[in-house]
């Protein structure tokens, strides 16, 4: 009796000891996980209660990057992962040092989100205390409550990011209520950003293509930076935004399923006179439980929807909130097809081989 209880716990031990070496191991995604550590690089551990799915597994944080294997085409030719409110994070307390009673949109700071591969960010600025601050506000005032942190800040860590990676492209795009003289300019220029930025001058202003990739990096023009203000273009010479792209609906009008309007201050997604096109994909009130299953398939139907709305152009900007939220391939995957038909013809840009041609 006693040599049978000791085998029957030999080999629940080893069955054990066999699920553990499995949850320790680097996970694909889909797989059941415990912790972020027991995924793959790329990936992390959670789960999307909003999809009724109750088990944890892998999914991506990730996108491929798609210089990895292009560099030669027009910028326009590409789509980025885009982070709305970008500087919104979850928990965070306001340089002011008061709560922070705005809604918060992303779980993790800009640094980290450069190192997970998003290059597009929007970003709400103000005038606040004498400085240029970032705000999720309302009346296109600025308060204790809603304030984050002075854009100088954030702005540091685009610098430091171009600084250390030589090849690589970010776009800022700005919701602009900053009102005091060269107030973009004078915080842009204090952050050091002034030397990486693309020259409004080379910008293509009737629907063609926008210089190369690896044109843009050799003249180190690698910071895109766009305006919502019309008339900052000739004032500071940064870019008019919907001079260059059209934009659909945010918020809840750019979920609804089978359309891809645009939004008011945009032209009509059809518009090729304007040759990057932005799809955003978040709701009115960023939820961080719902924002799995909104990052997931519908965010794959939005994208082809907008695709055929756009006159058949891929995103170049794929807009979401919570961008490390889905039920799997997320955000990452959405950039990835978009890039793998953009670039090579390809699905999934996984397919795509370095020749251009889809393997």
């Amino acid at each position: 009796m006693f040599q049978r209880s000791l085998l029957f716990l030999l080999i629940a031990l080893l069955i054990q000891s066999s699920f553990l070496l499995k949850i320790s191991s680097a996970l694909k995604e889909g797989k059941t996980c415990i912790t972020n550590s027991n995924c793959d690089a790329g990936l992390h551990c959670e789960t999307c209660i909003a999809n009724t799915d109750f088990r944890p597994r892998c999914s991506r944080t990730q996108p491929i990057n798609p210089i990895s294997k292009a560099k030669e085409l027009p910028f326009n030719k590409y789509s980025w992962l885009t982070t709305h409110n970008s500087f919104a994070r979850l928990g965070e307390v306001s340089r002011t040092g008061s709560v922070i009673l705005a809604p918060t949109n992303q779980q993790d700071s800009i640094t980290s989100q450069l190192n997970n591969g998003v290059r597009g960010f929007m970003l709400d600025m103000y005038d606040f205390q004498n400085d240029i601050w970032l705000c999720h506000s309302f009346d296109g005032t600025c308060f204790n409550f809603t304030a984050f942190q002075p854009a100088i800040n954030i702005l540091r860590e685009f610098q430091v990011f171009l600084e250390k990676n030589t090849e690589e492209v970010v776009t800022i795009i700005i919701e602009d209520y900053v009102k005091s003289p060269k107030g973009l300019t004078k915080v842009f220029d204090a952050a050091g950003l002034r030397k990486f930025m693309f020259p409004v001058a080379r910008m293509p202003k009737n629907g063609g293509d926008w210089p190369r990739l690896d044109d843009m990096v050799r003249q180190n023009q690698r910071a895109l930076v766009f305006t919502s203000d019309s008339h900052k273009e000739a004032t500071e010479g940064i870019a008019y935004q919907w001079k260059y792209m059209v934009e659909n609906q945010y918020g809840n009008g750019g979920l609804k399923v089978g359309v891809c309007p645009n939004r008011a201050q945009s032209a009509p997604m059809s518009d090729k006179s304007k040759s990057l096109v932005l799809v955003n994909h978040f709701p009115d009130a960023a939820d961080l439980i719902v924002a799995c299953k909104q990052n997931s398939a519908s965010l794959l139907e939005s994208i082809k929807t907008c695709y055929q709305a756009a006159g058949q152009r891929w995103p170049n900007f794929i807009a979401v909130d919570f961008y490390k939220r889905s039920d799997g391939g997320g955000a990452p995957q959405a950039v990835d097809v978009a890039n793998g038909n953009l670039i090579c013809g390809c699905d999934n840009f996984a397919a795509c081989k370095g020749d251009g041609k889809c393997g």
